[in-house]
């Protein structure tokens, strides 16, 4: 399980660095890329003060964040030319998020990332029941999971903010109160890395990740279908009508599924294929082929060819998630008021697997009170 670190010292550790939440820093320099306000940030929900925040390296990219379900707002990189744009999916208000009808851009999700069949599973003997919210399914954490919740922020300097969130027993179902730390990371290598870590009085299952929905021409800018897209996964696990995975892990060879040597999104579309139906296109984890389980290495590659800008992803994790963007319908207007059409992003979502709790054959997602929860993401950017 993802790390798992049996050292009483250490455990320790992280849970001061859990509970020492520091204050809200807000936005006090000005920018010239970004068009976002931090007043149409502040405001609170539930009782709790969000803002925006904003991290910088060197090399002029910028990242916007928001402690309203730890969402990345805005992320302004250059092109081969030197020209930003901003290849995130977002509102430039937090009241866009809260009336969007698409509700994880750009955001953190947990307690379990993707779907848990008929919102049930069982740990030694006691079954749980969580909301059907992707009906018959329960998805990403529920209707409040952690992409609803305001996380307490310490931006740490101009390259590191920290978001923590105590998630409580039977908050969305969930047993165990859960402790949970996201440090976002910027550095000079133009990579955003971010490192979750979460520990439990009770034992419960965790899948944590981030929903940003990525278009690297530059968010509203038309299809993504265009993109080439690497994954370095010989199999991936098919899905029913529902999109729950059946069981199967099943090679990508001679399949839609096959990007391995790299292909653009759009050609295998319209290929007859019922997986690809079920979704209305791709909507599926990918079982990464890694050297060593558990640490961090490439797992997927992106290339956007009129800009020349390279994103490439890297997790510890066993999977991810390819989603095509298939659910945008072009009825919500994000930033600057453009609307986000079918498939006009994608989203790359390391995890463990679908539905893990009700398979036994897949990675496990169970996290016991003497472990400790610790994945690690990142992503870099470059031009060619």
């Amino acid at each position: 399980m993802k790390s798992l670190i049996h050292n009483t010292t250490i455990i320790l550790f992280v849970i001061v660095s859990l509970m020492n939440v520091g204050s809200i820093n807000k936005i006090t320099d000005d920018n010239e890329n970004s068009n976002l306000d931090p007043m149409n940030f502040q405001t609170e929900i539930n009782g709790k003060a969000t803002d925006l925040f904003k991290l910088t390296n060197d090399n002029g990219i910028e990242i916007y964040i928001t402690n309203y379900g730890g969402r990345i707002v805005s992320w302004l990189v250059p092109d081969r030319d030197g020209k930003i744009a901003d290849i995130i999916l977002g509102y430039d208000s937090i009241e866009g998020y809260l009336n969007s009808n698409e509700v994880y851009f750009g955001s953190l999700i947990g307690r379990y990332g993707n779907r848990i069949a008929e919102g049930t599973f069982e740990l030694d003997g006691t079954e749980y029941k969580l909301a059907t919210n992707n009906p018959p399914n329960h998805l990403h954490g529920g209707p409040n999971g952690f992409h609803n919740v305001v996380w307490d922020a310490n931006k740490i300097s101009d390259k590191q903010l920290r978001l923590q969130y105590l998630s409580k027993d039977g908050e969305e179902g969930y047993p165990g109160n859960l402790h949970v730390q996201v440090h976002y990371i910027l550095n000079n290598d133009n990579e955003l890395i971010i490192d979750y870590t979460a520990i439990t009085d009770q034992k419960t299952v965790v899948n944590l990740t981030n929903h940003a929905f990525f278009n690297l021409a530059g968010a509203g800018s038309g299809t993504i279908n265009n993109h080439e897209l690497m994954i370095n996964a010989e199999h991936y696990t098919p899905v029913d009508s529902t999109l729950i995975p059946t069981g199967e892990v099943a090679p990508v060879s001679g399949t839609p599924f096959d990007f391995r040597s790299g292909k653009t999104i759009g050609r295998d579309l319209n290929v007859d294929n019922p997986q690809l139906g079920y979704g209305m296109g791709y909507d599926h984890n990918f079982v990464l082929s890694k050297e060593n389980q558990g640490a961090l290495e490439l797992a997927a590659r992106v290339y956007e060819p009129e800009s020349g800008r390279v994103m490439e992803v890297l997790t510890t994790e066993p999977g991810i998630q390819f989603y095509g963007g298939n659910f945008l319908n072009g009825s919500d207007a994000g930033k600057e008021k453009v609307p986000y059409e079918f498939q006009s992003a994608f989203c790359l979502e390391t995890q463990h697997f679908p539905d893990s709790p009700n398979q036994p054959d897949f990675p496990s997602t169970i996290l016991e009170p003497d472990d400790i929860y610790h994945t690690v993401s990142v992503y870099r950017f470059s031009t060619q």
